[in-house]
């Protein structure tokens, strides 16, 4: 639903995914998934740049996250312990 070439010199500085407006377009994003019964998932760097963002993610009730592999286990444990301090374990 939103796409920006992260590596445009143009674009790439005047986009964060960390922008609140962003963020309440994601949220509502996942909110809609689920109210509809659909998988809801991410795909980019944001999890893997910023681990708030995976607890972001988690906090809404995104269903998949996908990260890149040298963030992999980090992003793997931090959102484990989301999940377990929200009591979804």
């Amino acid at each position: 639903t939103l796409g920006i070439d992260r590596d445009s010199a143009v674009l790439g500085a005047a986009f964060d995914e960390r922008d609140p407006g962003v963020e309440r377009f994601v949220a509502m994003s996942i909110e809609g998934c689920r109210r509809n019964h659909r998988h809801s998932g991410l795909c980019g760097e944001a999890p893997s740049d910023y681990p708030e963002y995976a607890d972001f993610l988690v906090e809404q009730g995104i269903d998949s996250i996908s990260v890149n592999p040298d963030a992999l286990l980090k992003i793997t444990l931090r959102v484990a312990e989301t999940e377990e301090r929200l009591g979804r374990t």
